[in-house]
């Protein structure tokens, strides 16, 4: 039997993990960290379908370029972080057209398609984690803010379907009381779903133990050994592991990884914040979002998590306590009285967000046996099941009918020129 070290246990590695222990294999995981305490831990948890678009799309480069130099706007590029990222922001802002985004769109919207099927199933096989369907409700406080918004539902709804409720005035309030006075409509996405991450993180640890496989923590991989283009091993701070199949689940840090592999993988980490309020004054019926502002609720048992915003400043885990000031304002403008409760825990996380917005599943370039799941963005929980089925297959068989082609991670490569 083929032994697969996974290197990442974020909700991607554990998932991937799980799926391929599920089928029979034997599998490994390490991670320098625990497992879920990157940017698994504390983000909002949304199982939301009808967010496929990918994160260039027409549009986007004007506000980006007006927003890029404030520190408390929607999306902020911290300026001493510009000079190393200046080849991935180009190769960004070139994928910013209509072609690429309706491309991108038609290929998330297709590896999103069994999403809800498959989280239920999840949840039957005995993973125990905390769920919701509400739905998922975006309020504007602006006519322009609303028709945009509701023009990109239609356009997803045209390759998936959605059941999208117009909602204004009285329906507005009944569907969510705590809205400010000062929001002018609603759009909500019904069918949609969230999770509290950290009790799925918890819930795939639990069913990986009982089921044997082993997770390492407080180890990182340093580089492999192999023959020819098959690795059969990996080196780490806690010495050797032998391998038949390596599976990279690492997120932010994907693209250092590839480098010390020796192919080429543009990803940058885009970091959102989140303030998480127990025993919360404010009770809210289902996630809210609220897409002018970039910022994002979600219900929990016992508690409310707010956070968003998209900061390019790097890999690293340095916090800016101006993105969380800037969270705090929104929150309170649209949900007076939002943090109020029995305590805060603010929190940073860094999203894998490649420069065509997709995600990276696949075959690494150059060699026969070293796998990629990372890149999933703010689509992390979402798209998780998804990807790890197909990566399941691919590590297992060789091959999935999941349709991941526009995820390849060759296409990355530089042509060879003759």
């Amino acid at each position: 039997m083929k032994k697969i070290v996974v290197v990442g246990a974020g909700v991607i590695g554990l998932l991937c993990a799980y799926e391929i222990r599920r089928r029979g294999g034997d599998v490994t995981v390490i991670d320098k960290g625990e497992p879920g305490g990157a940017c698994s831990l504390a983000n909002t948890g949304w199982v939301v379908p009808s967010f496929s678009s990918p994160l260039p799309g027409p549009g986007i480069v004007g506000p980006t370029l007006k927003w890029m130099w404030s520190a408390d706007s929607p999306v902020y590029i911290r300026p001493s972080a510009v000079p190393s990222m200046a080849s991935w922001l180009w190769q960004f802002w070139r994928h910013c057209n209509s072609g690429d985004h309706a491309a991108g769109l038609a290929a998330v919207t297709s590896l999103n398609r069994h999403t809800i099927e498959l989280f239920d199933a999840i949840k039957a096989d005995g993973v125990d984690f905390e769920m919701h369907e509400a739905g998922l409700l975006c309020a504007f406080m602006t006519r322009a803010g609303y028709e945009r918004a509701l023009a990109n539902f239609h356009a997803i709804d045209a390759v998936h379907s959605l059941e999208i409720h117009e909602l204004k005035g009285a329906s507005l309030m009944v569907k969510e009381p705590a809205l400010s006075d000062d929001v002018i409509g609603g759009i909500l996405i019904a069918g949609e779903r969230h999770v509290r991450p950290e009790t799925l993180n918890a819930g795939l640890v639990d069913w990986l133990n009982r089921s044997g496989v082993e997770i390492t923590t407080g180890v990182e991989m340093l580089g492999v050994t192999q023959e020819g283009l098959a690795v059969n091993g990996i080196e780490t701070t806690a010495g050797h592991i032998a391998a038949d199949v390596l599976l990279l689940a690492t997120g932010a840090w994907s693209g250092r990884l590839a480098r010390e592999l020796g192919f080429r993988l543009p990803m940058q980490a885009v970091k959102g914040y989140t303030i998480t309020i127990e025993s919360p004054a404010v009770q809210l019926r289902g996630p809210v979002y609220f897409p002018e502002k970039k910022v994002v609720t979600s219900p929990f048992e016992g508690a409310l998590r707010i956070g968003g915003t998209m900061e390019l400043s790097g890999v690293n885990t340095d916090r800016d306590p101006r993105r969380l000031a800037a969270i705090r304002r929104v929150g309170e403008a649209f949900l007076p009285g939002c943090f109020e409760g029995e305590s805060q825990t603010e929190w940073m996380g860094m999203r894998p967000v490649t420069p065509d917005g997709l995600p990276v599943i696949g075959r690494a370039p150059n060699y026969d046996n070293v796998y990629l799941a990372t890149g999933h963005a703010m689509l992390g929980v979402t798209l998780g099941p998804a990807t790890a089925a197909a990566t399941a297959d691919l590590v297992l068989a060789g091959h999935t009918g999941i349709p991941v082609a526009p995820f390849d991670p060759s296409r990355f490569v530089e042509p060879t020129r003759t």
